[in-house]
């Protein structure tokens, strides 16, 4: 199997963290042709985006698919609570994160230059942003992981785009950690996780060399 990887993708890190914590010999691959548009990549992934998994010859794209995937083919260790309670817990918050709290921080990542940002663009998708991270810190469990106490695909989706708000969002007047204590708890505790550690750790190093060329697009 080998995953189509860029390490400061957030999905692609939430891939990375399964693999990481279930031990799995995954190659990472290179995207071909160095560019998700490239026609050697459309060949591998239609849609164009990083990452896909190629599963002994089935071609899975879509990040939370192929978390699920690897969960259900490599079950031990879990990373899905056993009651189907539990899991829909899980799958709330991984669809939520998806779906709600990723788009409008993904929307920010071309305007960080103050001298050419679009101001009303800016100012709809932090206010929006601002408000997801609210329900995020209703959402949270009360200590522990996301959903409590066992490390879960949930942690998996929210700790690589959690890189990202707290080391891009003070830039547009936004403290993430402020007023969102279960956040803040629960943020300090995943990383140390290793297999968070070790995922933060290679998008922090992807993101030192995207600014030294130029900054994030």
């Amino acid at each position: 199997m080998k995953l189509y990887n860029m390490n400061l993708s957030n999905f692609a890190t939430k891939c990375r963290l399964v693999i990481y914590e279930k031990g799995l010999k995954i190659e990472m691959a290179p995207i071909p042709g160095g560019d998700l548009h490239s026609a050697e990549y459309a060949k591998v992934n239609p849609l164009g985006k990083t990452p896909a998994l190629d599963a002994d010859g089935l071609l899975i794209p879509e990040s939370e698919v192929i978390n699920e995937y690897l969960e259900d083919k490599y079950p031990t260790p879990p990373l899905l609570p056993k009651s189907p309670e539990g899991r829909a817990k899980v799958r709330i918050l991984t669809r939520f994160h998806d779906l709600y709290l990723e788009p409008p921080l993904r929307a920010l990542f071309g305007q960080m230059d103050p001298q050419t940002r679009d101001e009303k663009l800016v100012g709809e998708n932090v206010t929006d942003f601002k408000n997801r991270l609210d329900q995020l810190e209703k959402m949270l469990a009360d200590g522990g992981f996301a959903c409590g106490a066992d490390f879960t695909l949930a942690d998996c989706a929210l700790a690589p785009t959690m890189f990202f708000v707290t080391n891009l969002m003070p830039a547009f007047g936004v403290m993430p950690l402020d007023g969102h204590p279960k956040l803040a708890a629960w943020w300090t505790h995943v990383q140390s996780r290793p297999s968070v550690k070790k995922g933060l750790a290679e998008m922090g190093e992807a993101l030192a060399v995207m600014q030294r060329g130029g900054g994030i697009h």
